[in-house]
């Protein structure tokens, strides 16, 4: 649960903290020993910190340094200038993990995610290996090609990314802006069918898309997938490599869920994973795997701490 002092919310993982970081001033939470192996948590969309509260005191209680982040858009996370660039291609938020991790003196950190989250932690091991320990991936090898975002799935592949072509129109912005709690729910209800989720719980993290920037990010992120906004030039390099579709070679656990479909059990991607690795299927959870099975999501991060250790 959470409440607020003042304007500050708290959390059962700690005090909201603030660091500029980059091109933005970051909210994150943060819990365990400051000198323990450090992990960063990275949430997706539409969710939040709220994700990882039931993992966060499970990893701090085996000794890790847990950094818990707002990505940008979110929460209290702002960007320092007014004029910067609403961006969510997915080496910009990728990079704001390194500018966090930079501002808080951490050298290298397991990175652990799902949905917008699993991105970064892929993307972290492919340009950035030197500062990624190790990384837990809901969903596998999810990043991008835009040229392979081109290719049409089947009708009734195409039919469950039906909110990114709604997001592709000014209607759908619109709507989107308007109604961002109720579509928020939805994609929740769709996304784990068989989470029973409270109104408390949802709440908790909606206060979240209250962020000024949110819905500029969140627009820009799938209109970018589907070459429909541009990307900054300044991420050209990164998204040039990333093209490539590289093999990731730092230790890795990927996680399947029922949200995966035929892919939950990790079989098309294994190629990609080229360090220590194991996947782990979750029968009957949906997509928000740290929220959902903490426990399960917790115990893959130990897992490929003890990868790395063993090397």
């Amino acid at each position: 649960m959470s409440r607020l002092i003042g304007d500050s919310p708290v959390t059962a993982f700690g005090p909201l903290k603030q660091a500029d970081a980059g091109l933005l001033n970051v909210g994150y939470v943060e819990a365990g020993p400051a000198d323990g192996p450090a992990v960063v948590l990275v949430h997706g969309w539409p969710y939040d910190v709220h994700s990882f509260a039931e993992v966060t005191p499970i990893l701090a209680a085996a000794g890790f340094r847990v950094v818990v982040p707002y990505v940008r858009g979110y929460g209290s996370t702002r960007f320092l200038s007014k004029g910067t660039t609403r961006n969510g291609q997915q080496s910009a938020l990728a990079a704001d993990t390194v500018a966090l991790m930079d501002a808080l003196g951490i050298e290298t950190a397991i990175i652990a995610g799902f949905d917008w989250g699993a991105r970064t932690a892929d993307i972290m091991a492919i340009l950035w290996p030197e500062r990624t320990r190790a990384i837990v991936s809901v969903s596998g090898y999810i990043v991008v090609n835009l040229e392979d975002n081109q290719k049409p799935l089947t009708p009734r592949a195409e039919l469950g990314w039906w909110y990114q072509y709604y997001f592709a129109t000014e209607r759908g912005r619109r709507g989107y802006a308007e109604n961002t709690r109720e579509f928020n729910r939805l994609i929740w209800e769709i996304a784990s069918p068989k989470w029973a989720f409270d109104d408390t719980t949802f709440e908790r993290t909606a206060a979240a898309f209250d962020n000024p920037d949110h819905v500029d990010i969140v627009i820009h992120n799938y209109r970018w997938r589907l070459r429909l906004a541009d990307g900054e030039p300044g991420y050209d390099h990164h998204e040039e490599r990333l093209s490539e579709l590289p093999v990731i070679e730092v230790p890795a656990i990927t996680i399947g869920s029922d949200f995966d479909g035929a892919a939950a059990d990790g079989a098309s991607y294994r190629a990609k994973f080229a360090g220590p690795y194991a996947h782990k299927s979750l029968p009957g959870i949906g997509h928000n795997v740290p929220q959902e099975a903490p426990g399960a999501f917790a115990d893959a991060i130990v897992e490929v701490d003890g990868f790395r250790r063993s090397r």
